[in-house]
């Protein structure tokens, strides 16, 4: 059994017991989060596919921390015009723990 859902403009394919790091959340660490926009249900009896989302259909995970992202380097450079710029973006997570679906 799996389901696909959306959070923070991304898409996840998720499990019961499946850890996912997603875009920041504002909960507390250990708290519990339901996911509400789920697009895609497999089951052992079929699938359901939402349009675009599935009405009643939610995925519940617990909060295991919060944190950041490997460093990544942006770099911008004209030839010729002694243009340079460098950059570095470390993007905020939270870790989820799926518990059901």
């Amino acid at each position: 059994m799996f389901a696909i859902v959306e959070t923070g403009g991304k898409q996840y394919r998720v499990a019961p017991g499946d850890v996912i790091q997603v875009e920041k959340l504002p909960v507390e660490e250990g708290a519990q989060v339901e996911l509400e926009k789920v697009l895609f249900l497999a089951q052992d009896d079929g699938v359901k596919v939402g349009a675009p989302y599935l009405e009643g259909a939610r995925v519940k995970a617990r909060v295991l921390r919060h944190g950041k992202g490997r460093k990544i380097i942006v770099m911008k450079f004209k030839k010729r015009k002694n243009y340079r710029r460098k950059r570095g973006h470390r993007q905020l997570f939270t870790e989820l723990k799926i518990t059901e679906i």
